[in-house]
């Protein structure tokens, strides 16, 4: 069992914060998988402060999806610790977590995010006076160090653990490298090894057995998924599957599309149609990637303006589906 703090998780599998991905309709999506910790969007300190509504709607919880982080950036002590508090006081978040890993111009440019590992002792202190201003834990995720020649993981580490960082989540690539490349998961072992506190690792587990792989190679406590639940929302399950000796795990081109229409059905109340819809465009072609003639739906898919129209885009696919696959059993 892993805790964080006084905080319980089912398992290790831990679903990563992303930016207009895992909002309150993709996440109640994911409950039916399992995961041990849900995040929610990061969310702006300065947003939260100002009570910016749009911002205050990002921090609704579903019964259901527990325990759960919220992700906090910023970079000033004094507003993160005075939005901190408003979401241990005024939301049913289980975890504050502080971000330390986003490597997009527009937050780091503000010194926020992954700019945060290049001062170790500002975002130390950030740390400390969180720790010491809230009662729910505080949690931090970081990147391996802003470039290849600033790898500084385990030193930020060991500084955050001593100012009160009751968790750690370790994505294995720089700043620098934004997505692109290899995740090194020598570095979640290096900082696993320097602290005392769980640490989970991320960075490029797209199946139950690159899940396992990370649990062993690096002696982390736990996985945190990203980028492969937008096409793969199920591996959650797939991987708790792998870690318990279960399986095979099976899916069919009809389930994935079936949750793509249902993730779109729950958008709509969140955004609105129009803006649901707009958002489908990109979420439907990622996570329809790979499916047979899929080049010629997403070009469908993009022109969409409807979930009337996507339904009927889907079904039309649909019965493409079924003569591909009758082609290949002939």
């Amino acid at each position: 069992m892993v805790k964080i703090s006084n905080i319980e998780l089912a398992n290790p599998i831990v679903c990563a914060p992303m930016a207009g991905v895992t909002n309150y309709a993709f996440r109640s999506l994911l409950i039916q998988y399992g995961p041990g910790l849900y995040f929610n969007e990061m969310v702006s300190d300065q947003a939260i402060n100002y009570r910016n509504e749009k911002t205050l709607k990002m921090t609704e919880v579903l019964e259901d999806e527990h325990p759960i982080a919220f992700q906090l950036f910023g970079h000033e002590i004094e507003s993160m610790v005075k939005a901190a508090i408003y979401l241990d006081e005024n939301t049913h978040c289980d975890i504050i977590d502080i971000n330390m890993g986003c490597p997009v111009q527009k937050v780091v440019k503000q010194g926020a995010g992954s700019a945060l590992m290049k001062d170790i002792e500002h975002a130390a202190e950030m740390v400390y006076q969180i720790s010491q201003a809230v009662n729910k834990p505080v949690t931090v995720k970081l990147r391996s160090g802003w470039d290849s020649e600033s790898i500084n993981a385990v030193e930020l580490s060991k500084k955050l653990e001593q100012a009160g960082a009751q968790a750690l989540f370790v994505h294995g690539r720089t700043r620098a490298q934004m997505y692109r490349g290899e995740a090194d998961w020598n570095i979640i072992r290096d900082v696993k090894e320097s602290v005392t506190i769980p640490v989970f690792g991320n960075g490029d587990v797209d199946s139950g057995l690159r899940a396992q792989q990370m649990l062993d190679e690096t002696g982390c406590d736990g996985v945190m998924i990203g980028r492969a639940l937008m096409k793969q929302p199920w591996l959650i399950k797939e991987s708790l599957m792998t870690l318990n000796n279960k399986g095979p795990f099976e899916i069919t081109y009809e389930d994935t599309l079936n949750f793509t229409l249902d993730h779109a059905l729950r958008l709509i109340p969140l955004m609105g149609e129009s803006q649901a819809i707009k958002q489908m465009r990109s979420h439907s072609a990622w996570a329809l990637k790979g499916l047979p003639h899929s080049h010629a739906l997403k070009d469908k898919l993009h022109k969409m303006n409807s979930y009337d129209e996507f339904v009927r885009i889907i079904d039309e696919y649909k019965k493409e589906l079924v003569n591909y696959e009758r082609i290949n059993i002939d």
